[in-house]
């Protein structure tokens, strides 16, 4: 099993202050992928534990956390005793990880926000 790093970068949201996107905001994703670039359930269940996330961002301190799964629903966790920071990731299941791609993940205030995916390499 080899992990991956997937780093996603705020991209377009019309309607939001990130109308234009933003390349100081995102995620830093560790996680098992399938050779066509999707999430590898089977490997996450063996691997839990090294699969982490870091938000980041230039007006607040880098929020480290892991990657969750709860029944179907995959979702970003910062803290395992408060579900009102769980950040869930829509249909993270189904989305290819590859260089180009979108993923929408709902922030701490509920908004479903765009990400463009900007890095996938194997950690080595």
């Amino acid at each position: 099993m080899t992990l991956s790093r997937i780093v996603m970068r705020l991209a377009r949201n019309p309607g939001t202050e990130f109308a234009g996107g933003d390349d100081r905001r995102g995620y830093a994703l560790t996680a098992p992928l399938t050779d066509d670039g999707r999430l590898d359930e089977t490997a996450y269940a063996r691997h839990k534990s090294d699969c982490a996330v870091r938000r980041f961002s230039p007006d607040e301190d880098p929020a480290d956390g892991r990657l969750a799964k709860r029944g179907q629903r995959w979702f970003f966790d910062y803290d395992d005793e408060d579900v009102a920071d769980d950040e869930p990731v829509y249909r993270l299941g189904e989305h290819r990880f590859a260089v180009g791609e979108y993923v929408t993940v709902t922030d701490e205030d509920g908004r479903p926000l765009t990400y463009k995916v900007v890095e996938v390499q194997p950690v080595s």
